[in-house]
């Protein structure tokens, strides 16, 4: 069941028209992700290895999951980095305020 306050918003893939409900205020994010998706799904359909829509939607789609996850693995990496930074760092601290408050005794 849809949101009452939902819009239907029309965005075109691969020329066929879908019209999908969108919360108020998203209809630029909704479009702009259609075109990006219409954009791709032309891409491997212009290679002329995948034939069917369906076929041409599931490369497409199990392209973006893996840049996705690509992605995410990336930023995982640079995290735990920034982390074990971040824990070197507290560790120099807090070495270095010991060594202040014993010199002041």
């Amino acid at each position: 069941m849809s949101n009452p306050t939902q819009q239907p918003v029309a965005v075109s893939i691969l020329g066929k028209e879908y019209r999908i409900a969108c919360e108020p205020g998203s209809e630029d994010e909704l479009v702009s992700a259609a075109r990006f998706l219409d954009s791709r799904m032309r891409e491997v359909r212009g290679t002329g290895k995948v034939i069917g829509t369906d076929r041409i939607a599931v490369m497409v789609a199990l392209n973006l999951a893996h840049e996705l996850l690509s992605e995410k693995s990336e930023q995982d990496s640079a995290a735990s980095s920034a982390n074990k930074r971040i824990r070197s760092l507290r560790e120099r601290i807090e070495i270095a305020l010991n060594d202040s408050t014993q010199l002041e005794l």
